[in-house]
């Protein structure tokens, strides 16, 4: 089974103001997309293990225009607070790099 980061052309993590992180992962081909799209495997419970939160705390947005999956979750530590060792939340799409997408 291929891995997520062998199919995304981009997998990034970002503030998304200080509570939140958005997730991001983009594709250069429309088969890409949808095979991980149609995989069903980036839903909210699957996103919330592997963070560390309830399912309610996940939103999930495709967005096939432009052939992207974004993702939304709060931040355990509020960013530039004491204990944030990722202040820009860049480093936060590690977990979602070897996700294994089933083949058709």
């Amino acid at each position: 089974m291929p891995k997520l980061h062998e199919l995304a052309k981009v997998i990034r993590s970002k503030n998304a103001g200080a509570l939140l992180l958005t997730l991001d992962i983009m594709f250069d081909n429309e088969e890409a997309y949808k095979k991980v799209f149609n995989s069903r495997i980036l839903t909210p419970r699957s996103i919330a293990s592997l963070y560390n939160l309830s399912d309610n705390q996940v939103e999930i947005i495709p967005f096939e225009v432009a052939l992207a999956i974004k993702i939304t979750i709060p931040r355990h530590t509020i960013a530039g607070s004491p204990g944030d060792s990722d202040v820009y939340g860049a480093q936060q799409h590690a977990p979602l790099l070897d996700i294994e997408i089933a083949e058709d």
